[in-house]
Parts: structure tokens; sequence; C-alpha cells
């Protein structure tokens, strides 16, 4: 066997395409498990949303349906609130005593009438026919009934709204229905009558009151709209307006806002039959307040479904996640042991050559020794590596600053490096300060790990025989270490995720190279604990500096850039 030949040429072992495709058929089973898995979950809820949906557009229509009933209803309890106010009224007032009809004993009239709440009544009188027909108006002032002897435009309308009821006097024997009954056919004297009959339902006499019209738009109207309409803070969300028989708004006076045709409407059923009452207002058209409903219950719906999309797309992620940070562990685990595996078979060689005695020049034995020592370092080096990155996964990594020369220190892992650059035959350039190096205060173990870090990342991605570059230098706040190589290049979309643990470029030139991908991770955690930072200039295909800013002056008790973690 050439030693020589071995140690100048022996290079990483590329993977093996069965390690590939095993591993590639492992990411591919677990991918494909996940997204049946996903499908399985969407597919329900597709469904699930799309009959909500429809459930949705029908709660809708019934809605509307049931909202118009609803608005309806307030109407018809005003109406029936005004209906109830004014028959109670007739009732109290115009049940007048059957002796009270004839004209002897028409004021027996008066204290009936007295006695009465006339509260809503402008006047009431009595019509009666014997010996002929008379009208007695019923005088507050005065408590008596006085009879109507000029013409006047109550008397008048009192005349033609009872006429009807003379007709019946005169036929003899006529019984007649002792319910009120309204008569407008003047629209400003409403009137309710109620006949007076004698012990066989005859006809003797009309008793009537005249509606106060006025009291009826001011007090009992906005009582019963205000009993029978809910309560809204926002006093336009639904209102009523009332219109006469002329079609003039009565109520309310001061409009809230413009009045919409087509809206629930109704007329009065009692007295006012003729005048008509509709709801106004945001909530007073069953279709729009259906269609509000309808837009916050699909906003709620789209919500939720938004929400467990969310959180179906953030368990995919972490699956996914952790289906990559698997296949990355198994990686790992793969190249770690390659990584191991290679200076332990260069100490096992050199090892057994120099134990069987096959060299015996001190010269060769010398060389084989310093192969065995660089080899061992690089290995104590990858174990430190995995040692510092479990630590600071931990929380427990600690440093230790002294006062050091870092010039020195490039110096010594230069020349542990020395070697494997001479063996693999690349052209090693170190460019050294312009001036003396103001002291340092670092961890003299960690920074070595750094420096090593980084020039073994040049020589990993570098072509055999190509240059590498060391420089140190200062500016005027900072010592700068720069380590250049002429290798493959970073992509500079990759730029930002470089120094991320495992993280490895994703070029198939890369993916030949065996290496742990904790590297610069560890670097740029060394780097910050020291106040500092690391810095990127790649182009693809033309190279990679690496460079490394401490800051002059910078003591570890104080807050700034680094962190001890």
């Amino acid at each position: 066997m050439n030693t020589d030949d071995y140690s100048t040429t022996h290079s990483p072992r590329k993977p093996s395409g069965t390690e590939l495709a095993a591993v590639e058929r492992m990411i591919f089973g677990k991918n494909r498990l996940l997204w049946i898995g996903l499908t399985a979950v969407m597919v329900p809820l597709v469904v699930l949303l799309v009959l909500q949906y429809r459930w949705l557009v029908e709660l809708q229509r019934n809605s509307t349906i049931a909202r118009r009933a609803t608005l309806e209803n307030y109407l018809g309890a005003i109406t029936n609130d005004v209906d109830f106010f004014y028959n109670s009224t007739a009732d109290r007032v115009l049940t007048l005593p059957p002796n009270a009809y004839a004209e002897e004993t028409i004021q027996e009239a008066a204290p009936f009438f007295a006695s009465r709440n006339l509260v809503g009544v402008r006047r009431v009188f009595v019509v009666t026919y014997q010996p002929i027909p008379t009208l007695f108006f019923f005088d507050e002032d005065t408590q008596s009934m006085v009879e109507s002897q000029e013409p006047s435009p109550d008397g008048q309308a009192v005349w033609v709204s009872s006429s009807p009821w003379s007709t019946l006097h005169k036929t003899l024997g006529e019984v007649v229905a002792t319910d009120f009954e309204v008569n407008g056919h003047d629209p400003d004297r409403r009137i309710i009558l109620g006949p007076i009959t004698d012990e066989n339902r005859f006809l003797v006499a009309v008793t009537g009151l005249i509606v106060d019209q006025d009291y009826f738009v001011e007090q009992v109207l906005p009582g019963s709209i205000e009993q029978s309409l809910p309560k809204f803070d926002d006093p336009e969300a639904l209102w009523v307006c009332v219109h006469d028989g002329r079609g003039r708004r009565v109520f309310p006076s001061k409009p809230y806002s413009a009045i919409e045709p087509d809206r629930v409407g109704r007329s009065f059923d009692f007295i006012f039959s003729d005048w008509t009452l509709s709801l106004q207002g945001k909530l007073a058209v069953p279709e729009h307040w259906a269609q509000s409903n309808f837009a916050i219950n699909v906003t709620l719906s789209a919500a939720l479904a938004v929400v467990l999309l969310g959180g179906i797309a953030f368990t995919v992620r972490t699956a996914m996640r952790e289906l990559k940070l698997s296949a990355m562990k198994n990686e790992f685990v793969s190249n770690v042991s390659h990584e191991f595996r290679t200076p332990l078979a260069s100490i096992r060689v050199f090892g057994e050559l120099m134990r069987h005695g096959r060299v015996r020049d001190p010269a060769k034995v010398a060389e084989y020794g310093l192969h065995i020592e660089t080899e061992s370092r690089r290995l104590s080096q990858l174990i430190n590596n995995i040692l510092d990155f479990s630590r600071i996964e931990s929380g427990q990594k600690r440093y230790s600053f002294e006062p050091t020369d870092l010039a020195e220190l490039v110096r010594n892992a230069l020349d542990t490096y020395e070697v494997r650059l001479r063996d693999q035959g690349f052209d090693l350039e170190y460019s050294g300060p312009s001036q003396t190096l103001p002291v340092l205060q670092l961890d003299a173990g960690a920074m070595d790990r750094a420096v090593a870090n980084l020039l073994d990342n040049a020589i990993k991605y570098s072509n055999a025989g190509g240059k590498i570059s060391i420089r140190l230098d200062s500016s005027t706040r900072d010592v700068v270490l720069s380590v250049s190589d002429e290798g493959i290049g970073i992509p500079a979309d990759e730029h930002d995720r470089i120094f991320d643990r495992f993280h490895r470029v994703s070029t198939g030139l890369v993916h030949d190279i065996k290496g742990t991908g904790l590297g610069l991770s560890l670097v740029k955690h060394i780097i910050q604990a020291h106040g500092g930072y690391v810095s990127l200039e790649s182009e693809l295909g033309k190279g990679s500096t690496f460079s490394i800013h401490l800051p002059m002056g910078w003591n570890p008790n104080q807050t700034g850039r680094g962190h001890h973690g």
C-alpha cells in the first residue's frame, strides 16, 4: 500500500445512491401519509361548509318571513291598543241609562256624563226622537245638557251621522243591535255612536261622542307606539310613521329620516280606519334584516373556517417541519458518522503502519505522527462542535473570557490545518494586521473553534488545489478576520439561512459533500457571545468570504450585541 498516495488523495466520501434513495423513500412515504390525513380532514370540512352555507340561505329565507310577521305583529299591537282605548272609552261614556233619553228627563244624563272620564273626548251628545228629534250636547262648564239651537259644524256632523238611526226609529217595531258604530264622514269630526233601546231592544235614542283628534295624535298614538315597539339605542333603527286619509303625515311631527315606500304597513281597525301606519328605519325591511344576519352568519362561518384552516395549516406546517427535522436528523447522524469515520480511518491506517514497523524512516514517522495528531484534532473539533451545540440548545453554554492575542490564536489555528491544507493541495495565503492589534477579551477555546469551523468550511466547499485567503486587520471600531475561498459559492437567497442549524445549501454540489450542518451556526453563536457578528459575501461559482467582526474594547460584563447563553 502506498501511504503517500493515501495521505494526499483521501477526500470525503460521497453518499451512495442507495443511501439517498432510502432517505427519499422515507420522506416521500411520510409526506404521502401526511397528505392523505390532510385530505381526510379537508373533505369533511368542505362538505360541512357547503351544507352550512345552504342552511344559512334557507335560514335567511325563513328569517325574512318570520321577521315580516314580527313587524306586522308590532303594528297589530299598536292598532289593538288604540282600538281598546276607544272601545273602552265608548263603553264607559255612552252607556246611558234608558230613563235619560226623553226630553223631559234629558238633564238626568248630565250627572252621568259628568261622572265619566272624558279624556280623549271632545264633545258628548244625545239625540232623542220623542216628541221630535232633538240634539243635546253636554256642557262641561255648566254640567248640563244643552239643546243645539243654531246650526254648527259639530251639529251638522252629528245629524249626518245619526240620520240612519232616525230611519230605524220611524220603523215601528224595528229591533237594532246594541254595538257601537263609527262614522267618519267628516274626517275632522270622527263620531262614535251607541243606540239607547228599551227593554224590547227598540231604538228610542242615540248617544255619541266626538273624538278629540289632537289628543289621539299627541297622547294615544305615541303611548301605544312606545308600549308596543321594542326599544333600540338608535332611534332611527325602527320607528312608526302615520298618515291620515288625505295622505298627510301626522306622526311623527319631526321625521328621523326619509320615508321609504313599500315598508310593512297596515290601517287602523276601528275609528281611524282610513289612516295608515308603516314601519320605517334600518330594521323595517325584513329582507335587509335577514341579509344583515346572513352576512354576519356567513362572516362568522368564514372566520371559523379560516381559524380551522389556520389550525390545519399550522398542524401541517408543524408536521412538515417535524418531517424535515427528522430527515435532517437522519442526515445529520449519517454525516456525523461519516465525519467520524474519516479521521478515525486515517488514524487507524497510520497507526497500523507504525505498529507493524513498516515505516522506519524517522522523518516519515514524524510525518505520520503529525497526520495522526492533525486527524485527532479534527476528531476533537467534531466532538466539541456537537457538545457545544448540545449546550447551546439546552441553554447551558458558558464562556470564559480572558485577555487574548487574536493574531497568535489565528496563527496557531493555521498551524493545525497546515498538514491538511498541504495534503489537499490548497494554496494558503495569510495577510496579518497592518498594525499591532489590541488585546481582546476572548474565550480562546471557543474562538479557536470558530476559526477552525470557517477554515473547515472553506476546505470542504472548495476544489482541491484552490486558494484560501486569511486576512486579519482592524478598523476604527472592530477587529476583522476574513476567510475567503474560491469554492462553489452560496446563492443570494441562501445568505440569511446559511447560519441556521442543520441548514445546508440546496444545490447538488453541496449534497455531494458530507457535513454536520452545525459549523456556521456555532460560529455565529460564538461571535455573538463575544459582542460581534459574522458577515458573508458570496457569489455562486466564484467563492465566499466569511468575516468575523469583533468590537475593540468590548467588556463581557456589559450589555450589547453579544450574549453568553
